[in-house]
């Protein structure tokens, strides 16, 4: 099983080349392991050839007229794609979504706490979604909401930056920072 599921990994980095005797084509342009051009030959003489040097004759560029085929290691080549797939993924940077959430009616220490996390989350190259919910009568004074937004943003703004503006959407009012690095 873990064959298999290597193998089609693999498939999919190189897109499927046709290797020695998947190659259809009767003649086809030949270029050796160096990437000089040979030229345009029969496929049992490039086949030969890539024999005689204990390689594979790997087509590289099918729709051309005639198909280019090259002398290569092929296992070789898979691994490099390989390795270069998986270098190109660890240098992804993934951006998750936290989320803070606050009532309208929030003392000042718990102000700070969800302040230090909302600033934790944008250390860690992380977006921030934050949310204040208003119950009952709070409905009538949004204005309490704006200014707490804003109070956030200013002691943010040195690592963050406001991705889009506070909007209410139901009972809920919601903003979102993002790290200041990412823009």
């Amino acid at each position: 099983m873990f064959c298999f599921i290597s193998l089609r990994r693999c498939i999919n980095i190189v897109k499927d080349l046709r290797v020695n005797d998947r190659i259809r084509s009767r003649k086809v342009r030949l270029i050796d392991q160096e990437g000089e051009q040979i030229g345009i030959k029969s496929l049992d003489d490039a086949l030969d050839r890539a024999a005689e040097y204990g390689m594979d004759l790997v087509e590289v560029a099918p729709q051309a007229n005639p198909p280019v085929c090259r002398i290569m290691d092929y296992g070789k080549y898979k691994y490099e794609q390989a390795k270069k797939e998986k270098e190109a993924k660890k240098n992804q940077n993934v951006m998750n979504v936290k989320e803070v959430q606050m009532g309208v009616k929030i003392e000042d220490h718990d102000f700070n706490v969800k302040l230090k996390q909302a600033r934790r989350f944008l250390n860690n190259k992380d977006k921030v979604k934050v949310r204040i919910r208003f119950r009952g009568r709070e409905m009538m004074h949004k204005e309490l909401g704006y200014d707490l937004m804003d109070r956030l943003i200013e002691q943010t703004k040195d690592i963050g930056k406001v991705e889009s503006k506070p909007k209410m959407e139901g009972r809920n009012m919601m903003m979102f920072l993002t790290p200041e690095s990412d823009k």
